[in-house]
């Protein structure tokens, strides 16, 4: 679908990034010392940091994918910020004050606070790396996703703007700026998605969302078909080929016709008559020299529609066209006893073009408020069963691992404190889930769906209230991404500046040594996300943030927990967890099904046939760090981390 521009949204655009650099280079002058650039000073106030919590927690992922995958799977897309809430739980009572006590500037120093290990520097600052690297994937996919409709820009250029950006800012001032950057923006954020919720609410649902803003809605056409003489199947002014029942895809209910020279795609379904009746379905074509056709023309046509609307509207038993203003309950209410249009996806090949098929799927209210669209519950394989379980694993654990939300607690002066953030944050981060349930929803009633790249569900449902309100939410949504990716740099930074440079390596810095070498990884890990930003275009956020939780899930938290717990915890048996951990995740993920589709190969045909690794690779993690603790037990060098917590 094509996006129009709006000279006030761009405006904004510009103005809250003007805010941003200038508050980065205010901050930058008051950032001298490593302590500085690095913590913040470790002054932050707890409601400060808390807040700045959210922020930078409630990332692309958060805002963009969830509400794309509610607005496309219902309540399983919602499945996820459960799972990234729960994981704060872990934070809050495991993790929060001994982290404090324990580090000073990075995750490494945390884990490394008993040994002075060779081995676990190294190995951390890896981690560090890798599960960063990770991260940002979906924070620079959200920008791209945001700058084509904001800015009338190609993805790429969006990736760009935000890697520049967040460079500037990390290079600048550090944590410092980071940390009232991701304030400001987790405030907002609440507030202007307040705001949108509100307006879902007291639009109320519809069976015809035409005229609530935007493009009118496409009407898709239901034809009545019989078959030829000559076999074609044919139904006001289309027709197909002869032998369409032959063909992959008539055997797999799907029909291509032709009317005017001009391509289209409709699913099959034999009526009670005896004849047929088609569906219009809505198709992305690739051909083999890579160009891609959306409904048979090309992408500027406007021929590819947004999609989204209730098919049958039922309030306390009776059909009708509209509900009003409603409050959240009765909202719930009526989708559960309504009949939502939601859409499957089919990929098939004709020839060497590969077609991307979405078609409707007319789906009782009560299923989609329930889970098992996405993530199979009834009647699931028992592969099914085990991905949903790992994934889940994956987003409890991974909260307590992710470097750069450990990082925070240094910049609070208290382990109090560093509670109390943690506190707020949940609060903060709870709620804002609960409105993603109502973006999610009013997007998928509302007409505003791209299927070709969900995430941007909650700007284009904005969008439908006018472009004021686009205007803002998409530079908010611009600001999320900055928030996290400058905090997911500063991280990176110190990895490789803190732990490899001065730790690792000996080399010694001075403190304005260690600021300048910050600085410098800044700039290369940004240049790395703008890449790897523009590669991975297209994909959903929130299922790339699932990856990023895996790998810190696997690599970081069972060194964590057996520091602070296990007693004959060993720095090598910490060295070895982290790495098994790693290489697993990683290696399972690179052999996915999903990674199989971006190599341009079928999933169907990849070696392992689930996308989240935590399952398997958590448990591997564990089981290296007994293990390897167990074999290398030497007086004086085990862990005594419970005396040094109570100290």
């Amino acid at each position: 679908m094509n996006y129009q521009t709006s000279p006030l949204a761009i405006v904004l655009f510009f103005v809250f990034v003007a805010f941003v650099l200038g508050l980065s280079f205010y901050l930058a002058r008051r950032t001298t010392s490593s302590d500085g650039y690095y913590a913040a000073g470790g002054n932050i106030h707890w409601f400060t940091n808390g807040i700045a919590f959210a922020g930078d927690y409630l990332s692309a992922a958060s805002f963009l994918g969830i509400c794309g995958m509610i607005a496309t799977a219902g309540y399983d897309g919602w499945m996820y910020a459960i799972g990234y809430l729960a994981g704060w739980m872990v934070a809050l009572f495991l993790v929060a004050e001994p982290m404090k006590r324990l580090g000073k500037y990075t995750f490494t120093d945390a884990l490394d606070s008993t040994f002075n290990s060779k081995s676990i520097q190294l190995m951390a600052a890896i981690s560090t790396l890798c599960v960063s690297v990770f991260y940002l994937i979906p924070q620079m996919v959200g920008a791209g996703v945001l700058v084509t409709p904001l800015l009338g820009m190609p993805h790429w250029v969006g990736v760009s703007i935000v890697g520049v950006v967040v460079t500037i800012i990390v290079a600048t001032a550090g944590m410092a700026s980071t940390t009232y950057v991701q304030f400001f923006k987790g405030a907002l954020l609440l507030i202007v998605s307040t705001i949108v919720v509100i307006s879902v609410l007291t639009r109320g649902l519809s069976t015809d969302p035409t005229g609530w803003g935007g493009d009118p809605n496409h009407k898709f056409a239901t034809l009545q078909a019989s078959v030829a003489a000559d076999g074609r199947l044919v139904a006001d002014g289309y027709a197909s080929t002869p032998n369409w029942q032959s063909t992959e895809f008539g055997e797999a209910g799907f029909v291509k016709m032709m009317q005017n020279g001009k391509e289209s795609i409709w699913q099959v379904n034999k009526n009670a008559e005896g004849g047929f009746t088609l569906e219009e379905t809505l198709f992305v074509a690739t051909t083999p020299d890579g160009t891609e056709l959306f409904n048979g023309a090309k992408k500027d046509e406007g021929r590819f529609f947004p999609v989204g609307h209730i098919k049958e509207l039922n309030v306390n038993g009776e059909s009708v066209a509209q509900t009003g203003a409603v409050g959240p309950f009765a909202y719930l209410s009526a989708l559960q006893d309504s009949t939502i249009v939601l859409w499957g996806k089919k990929y098939l090949m004709d020839g060497n073009t590969k077609y991307q098929i979405f078609y409707q799927k007319p789906t009782p209210g009560s299923r989609v408020l329930r889970p098992g669209l996405k993530f199979k519950v009834d009647n699931a394989t028992g592969l099914q069963k085990f991905n949903f379980v790992s994934l889940m694993l994956a987003l409890f654990c991974g909260t307590a691992a992710l470097p750069h939300i450990l990082i925070r607690y240094y910049t609070v002066p208290s382990q109090a404190a560093a509670r109390k953030s943690t506190i707020v944050a949940i609060a903060a981060i709870g709620f804002f889930y609960v409105l993603t349930l109502f973006l999610g929803l009013g997007a998928m009633t509302s007409g505003v769906i791209n299927l070709t790249d969900n995430n941007m569900s909650a700007p284009l449902l904005a969008l439908s209230f006018g472009v004021f309100l686009f205007a803002i939410i998409s530079s908010l949504a611009f600001a999320t991404v900055l928030g996290t990716v400058s905090g997911l740099i500063v991280a990176a930074s110190g990895a490789v500046a803190h732990d490899l440079m001065d730790n690792f390596f000996g080399m010694k810095m001075s403190d304005t040594g260690k600021v300048r070498a910050g600085k410098i990884a800044a700039i290369t890990v940004g240049a790395i996300a703008i890449y790897l930003g523009i590669v991975f275009e297209g994909m959903n956020v929130s299922f790339l943030v699932g990856w990023a939780f895996a790998v810190a899930a696997s690599a970081n938290l069972p060194a964590i927990l057996m520091l602070l717990f296990w007693k004959k915890t060993t720095a090598q048996g910490i060295a070895a967890s982290i790495l098994v951990g790693l290489v697993s995740a990683l290696g399972l993920i690179l052999i996915s099904p999903d990674m199989w589709t971006r190599y341009g190969l079928l999933p169907g045909d990849a070696p392992v046939q689930f996308n989240s690794p935590a399952a398997i690779s958590i448990p591997l993690s564990f089981i290296a760090l007994v293990l390897v603790s167990l074999m290398t037990q030497k007086k004086g060098e085990l862990a005594d981390t419970a005396e040094k917590i109570g100290a």
